[in-house]
């Protein structure tokens, strides 16, 4: 099995949320991150931009373990995540299921596509993780639901179904069974991209207000370039699976430093 060295890490400092270091993720020959070195604060809300197959989902899917890197390492509260240590001092090994379902419960992600339960309440659909996964009692999953129902405004919803709310809705019941599991990371995947223009404002609003909130680390991509300019305190331009160039929403979308950056936000304004 193969192994990696951990770096010598220096002084002593508050962990970061997550870091890639030299993460390169291969699919046959074709390279979609290209030794990429990200390092996100705790709290810190990121937001990754640029064209379709820059590899901006492939870092939420490899912090989601649905995808396993191919070289370089992924850590997570200053842990690595992506390996485990060995039995040989300095030396890790791609991690087993054992060691990352503790880990993994951290995260919270909300796709592009609702992936509710059709047969399911909407209580049930945001009950059904805490109570199975983090073992929390009916009463505990069911208060923490109907606050969180709240929260994205869907008060007096939990008996419905899926099939009877319109698509903002379900979004919003998705973003509400991500938080009831109580993530410090949350990931967002072009989460208004399957929603019909007139529903995009109602999902973007929820964002807005769970990001003004809560002190959640936040890793989202998008193409809502308002949106991105709200929430975020620094902008990724990604090209080719690298980071092009980052900053501050205000320095990155109204003077970016790189024409391919100014020629992908003409393409999407």
């Amino acid at each position: 099995m193969p192994t990696e060295t951990i770096p010598d890490a220096g002084p002593a400092r508050a962990p970061e949320k997550v870091r890639f270091t030299g993460v390169t993720k291969r699919f046959g020959d074709h390279t979609v991150l290209d030794g990429l070195d990200l390092a996100v604060a705790p709290g810190e809300r990121v937001t990754l931009i640029g064209p379709s197959g820059s590899g901006k989902t492939t870092i939420l899917r490899l912090l989601m373990t649905l995808e396993r890197v191919t070289d370089g390492v992924v850590h997570l509260d200053g842990e690595p995540f992506s390996h485990m240590p060995s039995g040989t001092k300095g030396a890790l090994v791609p991690a087993d299921e054992r060691y990352l379902a503790p880990r993994r419960r951290r995260i919270g992600m909300v796709f592009q596509q609702f992936n509710l339960f059709p047969h399911m309440s909407v209580l049930a659909n945001v009950t059904e993780a805490p109570r199975h996964v983090l073992g929390l009692g009916a009463d505990e999953a069911g208060a923490r639901a109907r606050d969180l129902l709240g929260l994205v405004g869907l008060d007096g919803m939990e008996d419905a179904h899926p099939t009877r709310l319109s698509g903002g809705q379900q979004q919003r019941v998705a973003i509400a069974r991500a938080l009831a599991m109580r993530p410090d990371l949350l990931l967002l995947d072009e989460v208004t991209s399957a929603l019909d223009p007139e529903l995009v404002a109602e999902v973007l609003d929820v964002l807005r207000d769970v990001a003004a909130g809560t002190d959640i680390t936040m890793l989202c991509v998008t193409h809502e370039m308002g949106f991105a300019r709200d929430i975020s305190d620094r902008i990724l331009m990604f090209d080719g699976g690298r980071v092009l160039e980052s900053g501050p929403p205000a320095e990155l979308l109204d003077d970016p430093g790189h024409e391919r950056t100014r020629a992908f936000l003409r393409s999407i304004r």
